[in-house]
Order: structure tokens, then sequence, then C-alpha cells
């Protein structure tokens, strides 16, 4: 299956487009972005017009470590973590491996770059590890004793280990963030938008040696990210009450999606609670059959009997896919 909705999720206009429906109201399962988000009115007023501010810049970045457990001189903001991850090969060349399955930028930053199994041991002299922790499209989810004899193997052969934890918000004591540090051959990227549910703000960070920070930083040069980004990201990361809830609200939600689809004989697979995967011989006919009900799925084209599920937002979201699965 190869069209607009393979590449990445959130093509909703060209599913409308295509799908028609009228002024139908859609709902998109099509990524992993909380569909319940921070409340921005909690930022306070934001000045459209000044330039973003240098402090406030120093202070979210201050905020973000505290919250990834990092020192701020070893987080770069950046105005989302897709921008940071296409620089990735300008900011550390070398030959590279991507974990697979893998989103769908990850295999597009090194064009010579090699896929390996996350169940096979990787990582020739130099090399370069990329892999995302939880995994997406899988929900796979590697342990930090995992990661930490793969960190090992890749510093004692002079590599670098790259682990993408944009969906880590939802298992914290998952991350390994607190092994960041100056002589550590490791870097990882957050995101601020999925957990948060707010992609609209294009925020994210790379977490790393003082040295590579540096350059992203004279790479991104002033003003990497909006007086928006800097106001809502510096707010929500000291909401402690509403990020402990949203963690137990959305395993709640992952559960209920699961009964939903287990209702219609599809078996969730993953652990990340913003998206479940399923396996289904009719991928593509049953991807088909939900859009025409507006309701838009991400399908996958080296996977055609892959389909991913992310969160209905509330009861009459969930209510409407299990009527449409049941259509059938």
């Amino acid at each position: 299956m190869t069209n607009p909705w393979t590449y990445h999720g959130g093509r909703l206009d060209a599913a409308r487009r295509h799908f028609g429906g009228g002024d139908a109201d859609w709902i998109d399962l099509s990524t992993g972005i909380n569909p319940n988000p921070w409340p921005i009115e909690g930022a306070g007023a934001i000045d459209w017009a000044s330039l973003p501010d240098e402090a406030a810049l120093a202070d979210l970045e201050a905020r973000a470590g505290r919250y990834f457990g990092v020192d701020a001189g070893h987080v770069c903001a950046l105005p989302g973590t897709e921008i940071g991850l296409r620089m990735l090969a300008d900011m550390l060349p070398g030959a590279v491996r991507y974990a697979t399955p893998c989103y769908r930028t990850h295999g597009d930053i090194y064009p010579e770059g090699r896929a390996f199994s996350l169940d096979a041991a990787a990582g020739g002299e130099g090399e370069i590890l990329l892999f995302a922790n939880p995994n997406n499209p899988d929900g796979r989810l590697l342990t930090p004793r995992q990661i930490d004899r793969m960190l090992a193997r890749v510093e004692a052969s002079d590599g670098w280990l790259v682990i993408d934890e944009a969906f880590a918000d939802v298992h914290p004591g998952f991350s390994l963030a607190d092994r960041i540090g100056d002589g550590r051959r490791l870097l990882i990227f957050r995101s601020f938008g999925k957990f948060f549910g707010l992609a609209g703000a294009r925020l994210g960070f790379l977490l790393g040696p003082g040295d590579i920070v540096a350059r992203y930083r004279a790479r991104l040069g002033s003003w990497p990210v909006s007086a928006a980004a800097l106001a809502i990201g510096r707010a929500a990361y000291a909401d402690a009450a509403w990020i402990d809830a949203t963690r137990g609200m959305l395993d709640m939600q992952a559960m209920a999606l699961d009964a939903v689809l287990q209702r219609h004989g599809l078996t969730p697979i993953g652990a990340c609670p913003l998206f479940r995967l399923v396996a289904c011989a009719d991928a593509a006919a049953l991807f088909d059959r939900l859009a025409r009900a507006a309701i838009l799925t991400r399908p996958f084209t080296d996977q055609p009997h892959w389909l991913r599920f992310g969160l209905p937002g509330d009861a009459a979201a969930l209510d409407m896919l299990d009527r449409a699965l049941a259509d059938g």
C-alpha cells in the first residue's frame, strides 16, 4: 500500500479529499499524539510582538533538563525533533545502522545506512546505532539494562548510540537520559508534542555531550523555537500534577482501546499506551473501510499487514471506532 498516509501519520486533509465524507467529523488515529492535550491557557499570555527571549530559552532547557533528569548544559531545544533528527548526519557523520521496524525518518537520515534487528547484536567498529525506545511503530520497549549493554559495546568500539525517546514520557523509568554526559557516546532525542498533545508547538530536545549540544545550538542560530513554544513548554514541564494524572489516564485509554480491538478479533501489539499496532491479512481493506467511516489510521508500505491505531480522544470516538470495526 503506497499512498500519502504511509510516510507519516497526520495526513487528514489528504484523507478528506480522497475519501470524501463532506463535513463529517473525522477521527485521526494515524499518529501517536495524546488526544487530550495539556491546557495551553496554563502558559499565560504570549508576547507575539517580540523576538523569543534568550533567558526564557535557557529556562525552558533547565526545566526540561530537570524533567528528563539531565543537566541543562546537555540540553538543546529544537523546533521539533524531526528537524533535529534530519540534522544528525551533519552533526554526527559516520557509518550507521538503524533498527527496524522504525520511524520512517530514521531510515532517511543516513542514505547509506543499514538496517539491523534489535533481537541481534549489532555495532561494528565506530558505527552509529540508531533506534527508538519505546519503538515506533511496534511499541517495543527495551529495559535500561538492555540498552546499557548496547551502550557499553558501542563505546568500546568508538561508536555512538542514538536513541529516539519520542514516546518515553509514558515510560519515564526506561529513559537513559541520566546517562548523558561529556565523554559518553550517547545522544537522545526527546519530543514535547506527543505526550503533551501539542504537536503544533514544534518543540523537541537533543540531549548529549556538551560539544555536540554546542554544535546544534550554533547551527540552529538565534531564536531556534518560537515564543509560544517557550511559554507553553516552560509551563507544561512544571505541571507535575497534570503529568502524573495524564500517565494514568493514557494507560486507561489504552486498555479501553485494547478491549475494542480484541472484541473484533484484532490483537494489539506494543507496550506504548499512545498507540497500538495490529497485524491482519486484510489491513489494506480495513484501512480503507475505516477511512470511509471518517476514521484515519496508519498503514505501512513495507509491512502491508500492519495497521497502527492511535488513542481515541473520548468515549464517543471510541464508540465510533467500535461501530466501524463491526460494520464489516
